[in-house]
This record gives structure tokens, C-alpha cells and sequence, in this order.
């Protein structure tokens, strides 16, 4: 019997995967604008024949006193789509996902996008839709305030209904290319969209081919009821932040039972969990490692980030004393705010405590061992089916995954729950999900998510 193997991603984000991992003496600080080191983690990510690597993304610079800019690593970075299009013809097998927001976006821009980068990739891209939850977004977009939560989503649903019918707007075979008789395409093989919504008035065609994949793998982020609707209704990959073993295990059931609810298979989704892992020698070695990193975060900066993922500002609160009672309700992360407070909850932290734990993995599991138990643990959690497997998230770049790539995956590798070479081409062969036909769209079932 084969043994079930584990979906592995790495993200990308070579100043912001720890808060303060720029600032390790080994560390490139300068990767966010050097591409040549950018691609040289992915080609390295592709020889070790990760799943893909995924590109996170904001649309604004981050808020603050000069004082509190001048020591954020994420006040820069390239636009997603952009450095994908450069990543896509440097490397040859590794899937490539981007952010883009149905929030300050329109789908007939997305639509084409991905469907030229896919061809051009043949066929490696992956979407990670977001509504975008940093509220400053709105500013940049001529709006003066955020979209409410509940409104972010509905137009999300709209949006990927409609993208998801441009991406069909071709058969296959519909450009014929008949030279004798000047036919360039079949015109029956041709189809417009014309959709009109609540939030959208889209005609089409998509003045693209159909993706090689039949369309971008299909990558969701959030972890809130919303999210997981819509996650179970339309994603086939889902990056979450879990923290517990029994945890995980509920919320990776609940999407894959909505997935099959919704007229799709439990194994039509893969659930992956944000990791970051701290390997040393020994046990000592590894804790020391990650006191060190945890020693780097400025209490300007931590708090800054915490007071942003909570959604309320903290900073003005005592640090020695734990979270106040009452949470305001946030219109931006709504599930990372829950898992952060009931960390807080649960743990007893004080404020001081609470951001030195959360803004170095944003939330996310840290695993600190010996490569075998680092392995151990990943491995325990993938057999138990709590998740299918991990998107990576070291503290720092180059040598944070390369000592993954060097000390645990070869472990896993003996387990049988990793690949020793890739097995197809396309993003969706690596993840063992079919290419869809063309009309096989969810529309339906997407717009009807509530």
C-alpha cells in the first residue's frame, strides 16, 4: 500500500517570515529586493521538489510613527504577479502562488493575469484569494474606509464565480489555426460569459487561452465561518494557522465535510498548516536558536504587528498584564484574532509575552527540536490527518530552509511520506487533483455560499 505523501510549500517572504529575521547575522536582509537571491531560494525550494512556493502580499506600506517604520522589514516588496512572471520562466517545476485581493481588484484583470501566467509557467500557477484584512488597503484605492467583513465576502464569492467562468471562456481545441481556409478559431467553441451581479458587469471573453491546468489552483487563507464556507465551496488548497493537534483536527474535518457537501470529495481539497521550524543539533541547541531570534523583535515593532492582527491597539495597555477582558470586534482578521486571544486565554500570557510568541510565526505552529524531532512531530500531525501537510515559514533565509531541506526532509523522505522526484509538470499533478473541463465551474454552488 503506498504510503500517503505529505503536501510541502515554502513562503517566500524572505524579511517577514519572523518579524525580526532580518536581523540575524546570517540572514540576506536585503532578499526582499534582490531578486537574485528571491530565485535562488526557489530553485532551491524546486530541487528539493517542494509542492510550490507562495508569494504573501499587502497593498499598502505599514502605518506608524517614524519610529515604528523605520524598524518594519514589510515596507517594501515587489508586487506578487509581477515577480512570479520572472520566477516562472527561471524555474521549470515548482508550483508559483500569488495574493491577489477580491477587495481592490476587478475579475476580468485577475482572470487574465493568472490565465497568461499559467501559460506561460505551463501550467504551475496557484491564486491565494484573499478580501484583504489590513484596513489601510481602502486608502490606496480612493475609498475612506474598509469594506465591512460580511460585504468583503460576499464580493469574494461574486468575484471568483466570475473569474472561474472567464477562465471558460475557451473549449481546448477552439483555435483551429486553419491556414487554408483563414479560420483562425472556431467560433462554437467560443464562449461569453455575460454576467451580471450585485457587484459585477462582466461580458467577456476572456481574450486569453483556457490555463493549461483548466484554471489556477484554487489557494484560501481564511479560517473564520466565512472563510470556511467558502474554502469548502471552491478551494483546493487551504493554508491555516493551528496551534493544536485537536484543533486542527477539527477544522481540517469541518472543511473537507464542506467540501463534500458541496458536491466535491474530501481528497478535492488539501489542508496545510503554517510552520515554522527551529532545528539544532540537540534540544538545547534549538531553544537556543530561537531565544535568539525571539531576542531580535524590537517591543515597538512586536507590539505594532499584534496590536494589527488583533485589530485594536495594544501598545497603550500594561505589558505585564494579560489581555482585557473584552476584545473589541475586529473588521479586519477575524480567525486570527480568535486563535490569538485564546492562546492568551489559555497560556495566561501577558501582553509582553503574547507578542513576543505571535508576531515572530504570526500565529502560526512553531516546532523547536533535533531534525528527527522536528520530522516526528510534522509527521504525527500529518498521520493523524490533521493536515495534509505544510507551508514553511523559516525565521529567517537562506539557511532557515536549507536546514529543513538538509536535516528533515531526508527523514521524511524515509518515512515514504515525501517525494524523491516529481511525478508530473503541473501545479495540480504535484497536489493530485484532476484539470477540470471546461463548464465543470462551481459557479453555482459559490454564489449560493452564505
Amino acid at each position: 500500500m503506498t504510503t500517503p505523501q505529505m503536501t510541502l510549500g515554502l513562503l517566500l517572504s524572505p524579511t517577514s517570515s519572523h518579524i525580526a529575521g532580518w536581523r540575524h547575522p546570517d540572514a540576506i536582509s536585503n532578499a526582499g529586493a534582490e531578486y537574485k537571491d528571491i530565485l535562488a531560494t526557489a530553485n532551491s525550494a524546486e530541487e528539493a521538489k517542494l509542492d510550490f512556493v507562495f508569494l504573501a502580499d499587502e497593498l499598502c506600506a505599514p502605518e506608524g510613527d517614524a519610529d515604528i517604520l523605520s524598524r518594519d522589514p514589510v515596507i517594501y516588496r515587489f508586487e506578487p504577479l509581477t515577480l512570479l512572471a520572472a520566477l516562472a520562466v527561471s524555474t521549470r517545476k515548482i508550483g508559483l502562488v500569488a495574493t491577489q485581493t477580491t477587495t481592490y481588484n476587478e475579475p476580468y484583470h485577475i482572470a487574465r493575469k493568472f490565465a497568461s501566467l499559467d501559460q506561460l509557467s505551463n501550467g504551475r500557477t496557484g491564486w491565494n484569494l484573499v478580501t484583504s484584512y489590513v484596513e489601510a488597503e481602502a486608502r490606496n484605492f480612493s475609498q475612506s474606509e474598509h469594506l465591512k467583513y460580511a460585504d468583503r465576502y460576499q464580493r469574494a464569492r461574486e468575484f471568483l464565480e466570475v473569474a472561474t467562468g472567464l477562465w471558460d471562456s475557451w473549449d481546448d481545441d477552439a483555435f483551429i489555426l486553419d491556414k487554408e481556409s483563414g479560420r483562425y478559431f472556431d467560433p462554437s467553441k467560443m464562449h461569453v460569459l455575460d454576467h451580471h451581479g450585485e457587484h459585477f458587469d462582466v461580458r467577456g471573453p476572456l481574450n486569453v487561452l483556457r490555463p493549461i491546468q483548466g484554471r489556477p489552483v484554487q489557494v484560501q487563507a481564511g479560517s473564520s465561518e466565512d472563510g470556511r464556507a467558502l474554502a469548502g465551496a471552491y478551494a483546493e488548497v487551504v493554508f491555516t494557522a493551528q496551534n493544536s493537534l485537536e484543533k486542527a483536527l477539527e477544522f481540517t474535518n469541518d472543511v473537507k465535510n464542506r467540501a463534500e457537501q458541496a458536491g466535491r470529495g474530501t481528497g478535492s481539497v488539501k489542508v496545510l498548516a503554517g510552520v515554522q521550524p527551529i532545528i539544532g543539533a540537540t534540544m538545547e541547541e534549538a531553544q537556543q536558536k530561537y531565544r535568539q531570534m525571539q531576542e531580535l523583535i524590537h517591543p515597538v515593532i512586536g507590539l505594532t504587528r499584534l496590536s494589527q492582527l488583533l485589530g485594536f491597539d495594544v501598545s497603550v495597555l500594561p505589558l505585564d498584564e494579560p489581555l482585557p477582558e473584552v476584545i473589541p470586534e475586529t473588521n479586519s482578521y477575524q480567525s486570527r484574532q480568535k486563535l490569538i486571544v485564546e492562546a492568551a486565554r489559555r497560556d495566561n500570557l501577558t501582553i509582553r509575552e503574547l507578542y513576543l510568541q505571535v508576531v515572530g510565526a504570526y500565529g502560526h505552529r512553531v516546532v523547536i527540536g533535533t531534525a528527527e524531532s522536528v520530522a516526528e512531530e510534522l509527521a504525527d500531525w500529518f498521520t493523524a490527518g490533521a493536515v495534509d501537510g505544510y507551508i514553511l515559514s523559516p525565521t529567517y533565509l537562506p539557511d532557515g530552509f536549507e536546514e529543513f531541506k538538509e536535516q528533515v526532509l531526508p527523514i521524511l523522505r524515509e518515512k515514504g511520506m515525501f517525494r524523491e522526484e516529481y511525478s508530473g509538470d503541473t501545479f495540480r499533478e504535484h497536489l493530485g487533483l484532476a484539470r477540470p473541463e471546461r463548464g465543470e465551474a462551481r459557479a453555482e454552488k459559490i454564489a449560493q455560499v452564505q
